[in-house]
């Protein structure tokens, strides 16, 4: 009985190298072709003589690797479990491990363990270290990439600054850093105690803002005071940034940092939050997915079938993109306002694992 259980563990090691091996050479393979085909398409704005090497290699490509691993870890997986597995099937170590006793759920537990590793892994990297990372890249990018893509304008901005004070923007240009057709109104319990207008107001600093001539009006039941001034230094309790909402600035922020923001945001009545709720939603979903996808990837290539590995590679990378797409669509519900963003991140989870079950069901004993 001692040497079967040193056996297993020898087993269970084996599985798990080869898992993240295959994972590991996949992922470099991959990665290698997508920078080849980057730095092909981006060729003329790298050859611009203000970009410098050490920019293109160090606040570029050293951001993107990470970004693109994290966005796309889930199909490597997929695709090492396909590849080595069907290997593993074709030299018939799948029928030798199950014929010394050894049950297919125990033969899953070093998949479940490599899938564990690669699943903490990437939630730290997209959470906590990529964020930061994909700054660095998307500020590349602004720059001799996608110029002036950043959010400089906005119109129509309607916030709660603190409970009972509400501001609206008619137009806000980031650039001058000013904003037109200003209103201030102050509530208490519902009734309007004070209305501030200005025919402009600019921003300073650090929730410092100078209103430029304006007119406030402060209401005692049936009375009316009215101050009016040319120029207004004051303390207003939001930043620019709060409004000026760019898809990417999501991409550039902790998880924590995320689910500060949309607690802010939300509490501010402030719209357009989905991309940011989406992004905080579908890092907690993709942690499922790595098992989700290894269970099938198992379940499909551990039994020997017409048309061997190349059918099984096929298979899995069909079910692998659909499972990239439909987490696409189910993101454009989201923005749509047709369902809310977290059930739009966990949708392809919940329907890819009656899947995994079925397949699993499926699969021989």
């Amino acid at each position: 009985m001692k040497s079967r259980n040193i056996h297993l563990k020898r087993i269970d090691r084996y599985i798990i190298r080869q898992f993240l091996g295959t994972f590991i050479f996949a992922m470099t393979g991959i990665i290698l072709i997508v920078v080849v085909f980057d730095v092909n398409e981006k060729i003329d704005k790298f050859m611009a003589p203000e970009v410098t090497l050490k920019e293109i290699i160090f606040d570029y490509y050293v951001n993107f690797i990470p970004y693109f691993l994290s966005m796309f870890a889930s199909l490597f997986t997929f695709i090492a479990v396909i590849f080595f597995t069907s290997r593993l099937t074709e030299r018939s170590e799948i029928i030798a491990m199950l014929s010394t006793g050894m049950s297919f759920d125990r033969m899953m537990l070093p998949y479940g363990i490599s899938a564990g590793i690669i699943a903490i892994s990437m939630f730290i990297l997209s959470a906590y270290i990529i964020p930061p990372a994909n700054e660095k890249r998307l500020q590349f990018e602004y720059t001799y990439i996608k110029k002036n893509r950043k959010v400089e304008y906005a119109r129509n901005v309607q916030l709660e600054v603190e409970p009972g004070i509400f501001a609206y923007f008619d137009r806000y240009n980031n650039t001058s850093r000013m904003g037109y057709s200003f209103s201030l109104e102050r509530f208490d319990d519902k009734t309007l105690t004070s209305r501030l207008t200005a025919n402009s107001i600019k921003y300073d600093s650090l929730y410092h803002w100078t209103i430029i001539d304006f007119i406030i009006r402060d209401f005692d039941g049936l009375y009316e005071h009215i101050t009016s001034g040319t120029r207004r230094d004051t303390i207003l309790r939001f930043v620019p940034a709060d409004f000026l909402i760019s898809e990417d600035d999501c991409e550039t922020m902790t998880s924590p940092a995320l689910a500060t923001y949309i607690a802010r945001q939300k509490k501010r009545g402030i719209g357009n939050i989905q991309t940011f709720e989406i992004e905080y939603h579908k890092r907690l979903a993709n942690v499922f997915s790595f098992f989700i996808l290894t269970v099938i990837g198992v379940s499909l290539s551990s039994f020997k079938k017409k048309g061997g590995m190349g059918l099984n590679i096929g298979i899995g990378l069909g079910l692998s993109f659909s499972y990239i797409l439909f987490m696409t669509v189910t993101s454009s519900f989201a923005v749509n306002g047709l369902v809310s963003p977290m059930i739009a991140s966990w949708i392809p989870n919940i329907i890819y694992t009656f899947i995994a079950i079925y397949l699993y069901r499926k699969a021989p004993r």
